[in-house]
C-alpha cells in the first residue's frame, strides 16, 4: 500500500491517472501529448505507477497500451475511508464541488 500512497503522491502521475480513467488502453505518445514535461519523464512516471499496481500494459504490435487498475484506488478507499465515513465524506465532497462552482461563475 505504501507504493500506492507513494505514486498518488506526484500531480504528473495523479494526471496520468485521469488520463487513463477518461481513455483506457493509450500508447505513451498519446499520454505525453500536452504535458510540460519529457517523454523520458513520463515513462518514468508509468512505471512507478506500474510498479504500485495501479496500471497494467499491453503490447499490440509495436505498440504497449497502458490501462488504468482501479483495485489498489479501491482498496485503499476501503480500508481507509470505510463504510460508515463514506457518507459523511461524499457529504463533505459535494459541498466542497457546489463551492468550487460558485466561485468559478
Amino acid at each position: 500500500m505504501d507504493a500506492v500512497f507513494k505514486a498518488l503522491a506526484d500531480p504528473h502521475r495523479r494526471k496520468l491517472l485521469d488520463r487513463l480513467y477518461e481513455h483506457d488502453g493509450r500508447t505513451l505518445g498519446e499520454l505525453c501529448e500536452g504535458l510540460s514535461i519529457s517523454r523520458q519523464a513520463v515513462s518514468k512516471h508509468l512505471a512507478i505507477l506500474e510498479h504500485a499496481g495501479m496500471l497494467v500494459t499491453h503490447r499490440a504490435g509495436r505498440e504497449k497500451l497502458h490501462y488504468l487498475n482501479p483495485l489498489p484506488i479501491q482498496e485503499i478507499s476501503d480500508r481507509w475511508i470505510g463504510r460508515y465515513a463514506r457518507r459523511h465524506v461524499a457529504a463533505v465532497a459535494a459541498l466542497k464541488q457546489a463551492l468550487e462552482e460558485t466561485n468559478d461563475a
